[in-house]
């Protein structure tokens, strides 16, 4: 069996038994905005140059392009992450901002999600951002734009509110769906309420304990679930808080600096992504088990932050949350090892702005220099946007790598489409 990239142009050496294989489960990670240089940067850090991340050891790796489209079906080179979790989450691009549905008539799309629940999987989604963010809404809901995440944030939705005979917000939509674990940000849009439709009067939240789930808010509240009922957590009112901070980059560069790995402003009792990530898994595991049928579960899960660090010129913040994403990487691929018929994938929804530069040069934009963990100086620089609201994403391919049942898949070069047939085909979903 070939390994890393020198299986690519060679398919013949995968085996048909691999070719045809069907897996029990998924579990799909997507760092957000984790591009190559990223990645790298991590590596760099963390585990030095010669070194390997979680992610780096996964057997089959490829590449896959991102690009989302106009209404009028041009491409638009640079996605953001709406459409990139669509084009996986349905196979269909569609145009910036919108979730799961259509780019011209904005009819909503069935998602991998919805096809697992379908065929009787357990469900499950972690991240940390807020729940009702662009990556995890994109296979739980359909709206015609990423803001509707509230019921009091419907402004750019028209059609889809409860007075059009539409299915609500995405916070709506996901207690609706009744996944059978969520984990993540966001509770500032579970505490709205619903203002249209049957529902009207009673909180998200309310809504939600009405259907079973068990609400949770910090870690010992997830460690004390029970397996089989849906579980809710909600461990910050917005985006959870990153594991590391440091000196942000600035025009002229920073003075060398070691990055704070213990966030001073994370509070207590908010779960690591690899604590989520576990959780998730064993109660899905044992959700699965109790469905019985021979079914298993589909899980994804997103570091949402390697992004939201990387619009911030955030370099420490940036490395401290791929580091936290890898840490979860490892959780996926130690089930894997004890269950061979779970599928893993791990990949990036865009490229982002952050590039290693030489110590020597003066980048026009903003720069830092760290001090790796190797003792090396490392030189940062973001300049994919001038403006005061951010750096950009970049319109790059980016990694995709799996190993199990169907990851010959994602080898050479691919697009982000065609990772939902990988899905699909290797859960056996029609």
């Amino acid at each position: 069996m070939p390994t890393g990239t020198a299986g690519r142009g060679a398919p013949g050496a995968v085996s048909a038994a691999a070719a045809t294989a069907t897996a029990r489960n998924v579990i799909l990670l997507v760092g957000d905005g984790m591009g190559d240089s990223e990645i790298t940067l991590a590596r760099n850090y963390t585990v030095g140059a010669g070194g390997r991340l979680h992610m780096d050891r996964l057997p089959m790796t490829g590449s896959y392009t991102t690009y989302s489209v106009g209404k009028d079906g041009k491409p638009d080179y640079v996605t953001d992450s709406a459409a990139s979790a669509t084009a996986w989450a349905t196979g269909h691009k569609t145009v910036n901002d919108r979730i799961s549905k259509t780019p011209d008539t904005d009819r909503a799309l069935p998602t991998i999600l919805e096809l697992a629940q379908r065929d009787g999987l357990a469900t499950g989604s972690v991240t940390t951002a807020e729940l009702t963010d662009a990556t995890p809404a994109a296979i739980a809901a359909h709206v015609t734009d990423r803001s509707c995440q509230g019921p009091a944030d419907m402004a750019r939705c028209p059609r889809d509110t409860r007075a059009e005979g539409g299915p609500g917000s995405i916070a709506e939509q996901t207690v609706a769906r009744r996944i059978d674990v969520l984990l993540g940000g966001g509770r500032q849009r579970f505490d709205q309420t619903i203002t249209q439709g049957p529902e009207r009067g009673a909180t998200v939240l309310q809504r939600a304990r009405e259907r079973g789930y068990q609400v949770v808010t910090d870690a010992a509240g997830l460690g004390a679930v029970r397996p089989g009922q849906p579980v809710l957590g909600l461990f910050a009112p917005e985006t959870v808080p990153v594991e590391w901070t440091g000196t942000p980059a600035a025009a002229g560069g920073t003075a060398p600096q070691r990055c704070v790995t213990a966030n001073p402003e994370r509070p207590a009792g908010i779960p690591t992504l690899e604590a989520q990530t576990r959780r998730a898994i064993e109660l899905l595991d044992a959700k699965a088990r109790q469905n019985g049928r021979g079914k298993g579960f589909f899980l994804q899960v997103e570091g949402a932050s390697i992004d939201k660090q990387n619009h911030d010129a955030d370099p420490c913040g940036q490395i401290g949350e791929t580091a936290a994403f890898d840490r979860a990487v490892k959780v996926a691929r130690e089930y894997a090892a004890q269950h061979p018929d779970t599928l893993v994938v791990t990949t990036a929804d865009h490229g982002h702005s952050s590039q290693i530069v030489p110590m020597a040069a003066r980048p026009a934009g903003l720069s830092a220099t760290l001090v790796t963990d190797e003792g090396a100086l490392m030189k940062v620089s973001y300049a994919t946007h001038a403006g005061e609201e951010g750096q950009e994403h970049s319109g790059v391919q980016v990694r995709i790598a799996a190993q199990g049942p169907q990851a010959h898949r994602v080898l050479g070069t691919t697009d982000q489409t065609e990772l939902f047939t990988t899905l699909r085909t290797a859960l056996g979903l029609r």
